[in-house]
């Protein structure tokens, strides 16, 4: 049957993506970290992205995969793709048979083999969130970047920013969100967080939305810290173009949460994320593995 737009391809039906997450070859330790990464004719961005995240986490020391979860495209992303992967031996790529960043992403958090698991976009991305988020994991299930949250600096064109408030000042009224904010890079727990994404209904640019609200509604211990964006290039997808695919997938993110209970803790509001970093990067993990 003929998928919704909007909705995902069952995983089990993807090319190259098993239905669950997958374990590292015999004798390999596991990644601290998967960092997952949609990408949709991106040949432009990609291979200068992808080597500069290489560079930096390798600068740091981190333990991590880099996940590249193409999803239909009709450039030259998935040559260049493969190319990465033989060059770099992080990086592996999944291929979603259709354009669907949610599809897509989700695919990624599915197959995901690090404890943790961070969400960036390619051109979008802050190297040094991979080190703060994997010390803040060990107190939080989930780490939230917020463009609006104290703090943050958008330097975004003002018809994005006033877009991101309306957006948000929705989701606070209709779905009684507590947060400042749904889209951008987040880093969460793939233990609890995994089969959060899996029941997640809807795809596309409300996939990450759904799976905020739904994490946040599942108790899971959260926390925003603030961000600082500067648009690299012009949206991809004209905005006004995309409002009424999004307010469908809202009657769906609707329909899709509107039996899951309410979350009964507050989302902790992180001002200062490097001193928060600086107190407890020696600190056990509170979770037992």
């Amino acid at each position: 049957m003929p998928k919704n737009e909007g909705e995902q391809e069952p995983l089990s039906q993807l090319q190259g993506v098993p239905g669950k997450h997958t374990s590292a070859p015999d004798g390999e330790p596991l990644p601290q970290i998967s960092i997952v990464i949609p990408v949709y004719n991106e040949e432009a961005i990609l291979g200068r992205s992808v080597h500069d995240l290489v560079h930096g986490c390798d600068t740091h020391g981190i333990s991590y995969e880099l996940i590249l979860c193409e999803n239909g495209s009709k450039d030259r992303t998935v040559e260049i793709a493969e190319a990465l992967c033989r060059e770099l031996p992080s990086v592996r790529l999944l291929r979603y048979p259709v354009p669907n960043y949610g599809g897509a992403l989700n695919a990624g958090i599915q197959s995901a083999r690090g404890k943790n698991i961070i969400c960036f976009e390619i051109d979008f991305y802050d190297i040094p969130f991979v080190e703060i988020a994997n010390v803040m994991l060990k107190k939080y299930d989930a780490v939230i970047g917020s463009k609006r949250s104290p703090g943050a600096r958008d330097r975004r064109p003002w018809i994005r920013r006033v877009i991101t408030w309306g957006f948000n000042t929705f989701l606070r009224i209709f779905y009684r969100f507590k947060g400042t904010d749904t889209h951008g890079i987040k880093a969460f727990r793939a233990a609890p967080a995994r089969p959060i994404a899996a029941a997640c209904q809807t795809g596309r640019d409300i996939f990450t939305t759904e799976l905020v609200i739904r994490m946040e509604r599942a108790d899971l211990r959260m926390c925003e810290i603030p961000l600082e964006i500067e648009e690299i290039r012009p949206a991809p997808i004209n905005i006004m173009k995309r409002v009424p695919g999004t307010l469908k997938n809202l009657w769906r993110l609707w329909k899709a949460t509107r039996n899951t209970g309410r979350s009964e803790y507050a989302l902790d509001r992180i001002y200062r994320p490097r001193e928060f970093m600086d107190e407890h990067s020696d600190e056990k993990s509170d979770t037992i593995e």
